[in-house]
Protein backbone atom coordinates (compact mmCIF):
# COMPACT_ATOMS: atom_id res chain seq x y z
CA UNK A 1 0.00 0.00 0.00
CA UNK A 2 1.24 3.58 -1.06
CA UNK A 3 1.87 5.50 2.31
CA UNK A 4 -0.83 7.57 2.11
CA UNK A 5 -3.99 9.23 4.32
CA UNK A 6 -6.24 6.30 4.98
CA UNK A 7 -9.54 9.09 4.59
CA UNK A 8 -8.06 10.40 1.35
CA UNK A 9 -7.25 6.87 -0.27
CA UNK A 10 -11.69 6.09 0.85
CA UNK A 11 -12.72 9.83 -0.70
CA UNK A 12 -10.74 8.35 -3.59
CA UNK A 13 -13.47 5.04 -3.62
CA UNK A 14 -16.27 7.39 -3.22
CA UNK A 15 -15.66 9.38 -6.34
CA UNK A 16 -15.66 6.44 -8.29
CA UNK A 17 -19.40 5.14 -6.71
CA UNK A 18 -20.63 8.87 -7.75
CA UNK A 19 -19.86 8.22 -11.09
CA UNK A 20 -21.42 5.60 -11.21
CA UNK A 21 -24.48 6.73 -9.92
CA UNK A 22 -24.07 9.98 -11.71
CA UNK A 23 -24.30 7.55 -15.17
CA UNK A 24 -27.77 6.08 -14.54
CA UNK A 25 -29.07 10.11 -14.40
CA UNK A 26 -27.60 10.66 -17.74
CA UNK A 27 -30.13 10.93 -20.74
CA UNK A 28 -27.01 10.03 -22.96
CA UNK A 29 -25.71 6.63 -23.79
CA UNK A 30 -22.13 7.81 -24.67
CA UNK A 31 -21.90 9.91 -21.64
CA UNK A 32 -23.36 7.11 -19.35
CA UNK A 33 -20.52 4.64 -20.64
CA UNK A 34 -17.80 7.61 -19.86
CA UNK A 35 -19.02 8.13 -16.71
CA UNK A 36 -18.58 4.36 -15.78
CA UNK A 37 -15.21 4.50 -17.57
CA UNK A 38 -14.39 7.31 -14.96
CA UNK A 39 -15.55 5.58 -12.02
CA UNK A 40 -14.27 2.01 -13.04
CA UNK A 41 -10.49 4.30 -13.48
CA UNK A 42 -10.92 6.14 -9.82
CA UNK A 43 -11.80 2.45 -8.34
CA UNK A 44 -8.26 1.61 -10.59
CA UNK A 45 -6.17 4.34 -8.60
CA UNK A 46 -7.75 3.68 -5.35
CA UNK A 47 -6.97 -0.17 -5.45
CA UNK A 48 -3.31 0.52 -6.53
CA UNK A 49 -3.03 2.84 -3.33
CA UNK A 50 -4.30 0.52 -1.43
CA UNK A 51 -2.10 -2.61 -2.99
CA UNK A 52 -4.58 -4.63 -4.53
CA UNK A 53 -2.90 -5.17 -7.77
CA UNK A 54 -4.95 -8.12 -9.07
CA UNK A 55 -8.00 -5.90 -8.66
CA UNK A 56 -6.57 -2.85 -10.51
CA UNK A 57 -4.86 -4.59 -13.43
CA UNK A 58 -8.34 -5.82 -14.03
CA UNK A 59 -10.24 -2.46 -13.86
CA UNK A 60 -7.87 -1.32 -16.75
CA UNK A 61 -8.69 -4.44 -19.18
CA UNK A 62 -12.39 -3.92 -18.24
CA UNK A 63 -12.18 -0.24 -19.16
CA UNK A 64 -10.84 -1.19 -22.56
CA UNK A 65 -13.11 -4.43 -22.69
CA UNK A 66 -16.00 -1.85 -21.91
CA UNK A 67 -15.26 1.23 -23.91
CA UNK A 68 -15.42 -1.70 -26.76
CA UNK A 69 -18.26 -3.00 -26.44
CA UNK A 70 -20.02 0.16 -26.69
CA UNK A 71 -19.28 -0.66 -30.59
CA UNK A 72 -20.92 -4.35 -30.00
CA UNK A 73 -23.35 -3.83 -32.70
CA UNK A 74 -21.19 -1.23 -34.71
CA UNK A 75 -18.21 -3.42 -35.10
CA UNK A 76 -18.41 -6.89 -36.49
CA UNK A 77 -14.85 -7.58 -34.68
CA UNK A 78 -16.36 -6.71 -31.32
CA UNK A 79 -18.45 -9.43 -31.73
CA UNK A 80 -16.03 -12.38 -32.49
CA UNK A 81 -15.43 -15.11 -30.30
CA UNK A 82 -11.43 -14.28 -30.71
CA UNK A 83 -12.29 -11.03 -29.28
CA UNK A 84 -13.69 -12.31 -25.84
CA UNK A 85 -10.66 -14.88 -26.14
CA UNK A 86 -8.28 -11.83 -26.82
CA UNK A 87 -9.61 -10.54 -23.17
CA UNK A 88 -9.80 -13.67 -21.48
CA UNK A 89 -6.48 -14.18 -22.13
CA UNK A 90 -5.43 -10.66 -20.85
CA UNK A 91 -7.26 -11.43 -17.97
CA UNK A 92 -5.49 -14.37 -17.50
CA UNK A 93 -1.99 -13.09 -17.23
CA UNK A 94 -2.86 -10.00 -15.45
CA UNK A 95 -4.42 -12.96 -12.79
CA UNK A 96 -0.74 -15.05 -13.11
CA UNK A 97 1.05 -11.82 -12.94
CA UNK A 98 -0.38 -9.92 -10.02
CA UNK A 99 -0.58 -13.09 -7.62
CA UNK A 100 -1.33 -11.72 -4.41
CA UNK A 101 -2.50 -15.19 -2.91
CA UNK A 102 -6.59 -16.71 -3.41
CA UNK A 103 -7.71 -13.11 -2.92
CA UNK A 104 -6.66 -12.84 -6.66
CA UNK A 105 -8.74 -15.17 -7.39
CA UNK A 106 -12.05 -13.07 -6.37
CA UNK A 107 -11.30 -10.05 -9.90
CA UNK A 108 -10.65 -12.94 -11.65
CA UNK A 109 -13.89 -14.58 -11.66
CA UNK A 110 -15.71 -11.40 -11.70
CA UNK A 111 -14.01 -10.30 -14.84
CA UNK A 112 -14.29 -13.82 -16.47
CA UNK A 113 -18.06 -14.45 -15.74
CA UNK A 114 -18.53 -10.75 -17.03
CA UNK A 115 -16.89 -10.82 -20.21
CA UNK A 116 -18.38 -14.56 -21.39
CA UNK A 117 -22.01 -13.35 -20.48
CA UNK A 118 -21.50 -10.17 -21.92
CA UNK A 119 -20.38 -11.43 -25.45
CA UNK A 120 -24.11 -13.32 -25.24
CA UNK A 121 -25.25 -9.84 -26.26
CA UNK A 122 -28.38 -11.35 -23.82
CA UNK A 123 -29.24 -9.11 -21.31
CA UNK A 124 -30.76 -11.80 -19.20
CA UNK A 125 -27.70 -13.99 -19.11
CA UNK A 126 -25.30 -10.33 -18.62
CA UNK A 127 -27.96 -9.52 -15.44
CA UNK A 128 -27.62 -13.28 -14.41
CA UNK A 129 -23.48 -12.94 -14.48
CA UNK A 130 -23.23 -9.97 -12.69
CA UNK A 131 -25.71 -11.02 -10.36
CA UNK A 132 -24.14 -14.21 -9.45
CA UNK A 133 -20.62 -14.04 -10.59
CA UNK A 134 -19.68 -10.21 -10.84
CA UNK A 135 -21.01 -8.25 -8.25
CA UNK A 136 -20.37 -10.32 -5.37
CA UNK A 137 -16.92 -11.33 -5.96
CA UNK A 138 -15.98 -7.64 -6.36
CA UNK A 139 -17.76 -7.11 -3.30
CA UNK A 140 -15.92 -9.41 -1.26
CA UNK A 141 -13.01 -8.92 -2.82
CA UNK A 142 -13.62 -4.88 -1.95
CA UNK A 143 -14.69 -5.79 1.56
CA UNK A 144 -11.00 -7.69 2.04
CA UNK A 145 -8.76 -5.00 0.71
CA UNK A 146 -11.00 -2.49 2.79
CA UNK A 147 -12.90 -0.50 -0.37
CA UNK A 148 -15.60 0.34 1.89
CA UNK A 149 -16.78 2.76 -1.40
CA UNK A 150 -16.62 -0.44 -3.36
CA UNK A 151 -18.24 -2.41 -0.91
CA UNK A 152 -21.24 0.72 -1.43
CA UNK A 153 -20.88 0.39 -5.32
CA UNK A 154 -21.27 -3.55 -5.49
CA UNK A 155 -24.12 -3.42 -3.00
CA UNK A 156 -26.00 -0.39 -5.08
CA UNK A 157 -24.79 -3.14 -8.16
CA UNK A 158 -26.81 -5.66 -6.58
CA UNK A 159 -29.79 -3.95 -6.04
CA UNK A 160 -30.30 -2.32 -9.54
CA UNK A 161 -30.02 -5.66 -10.99
CA UNK A 162 -32.59 -6.84 -8.59
CA UNK A 163 -34.79 -3.59 -9.47
CA UNK A 164 -34.53 -3.87 -13.33
CA UNK A 165 -35.55 -7.56 -13.22
CA UNK A 166 -38.37 -6.87 -11.22
CA UNK A 167 -39.51 -4.38 -13.34
CA UNK A 168 -38.67 -5.75 -16.90
CA UNK A 169 -39.83 -9.21 -15.84
CA UNK A 170 -37.02 -11.84 -16.18
CA UNK A 171 -38.40 -14.02 -19.40
CA UNK A 172 -38.60 -10.43 -21.44
CA UNK A 173 -34.83 -9.63 -20.90
CA UNK A 174 -34.33 -13.13 -22.48
CA UNK A 175 -35.98 -12.22 -25.67
CA UNK A 176 -33.18 -11.32 -28.38
CA UNK A 177 -35.40 -8.55 -30.12
CA UNK A 178 -36.36 -6.91 -26.15
CA UNK A 179 -34.63 -4.21 -26.58
CA UNK A 180 -32.52 -4.34 -23.64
Amino acid sequence: MIDMNPIIIQAIGFVGVLFFILSYQIKSNKMLFLMQLLGTATFCCQFLLLGATSGAANLIGIIVRNALLMKYRDWAWIRSKWTEIIFLVFFTVAFAATWQGWISLLPYAAVVGTTVTYWTDNAQKIRLGNLVCGSPCWLVYDALIGSWAGVLNESITLGSILVSIWRYGWKEMGRPDSGF
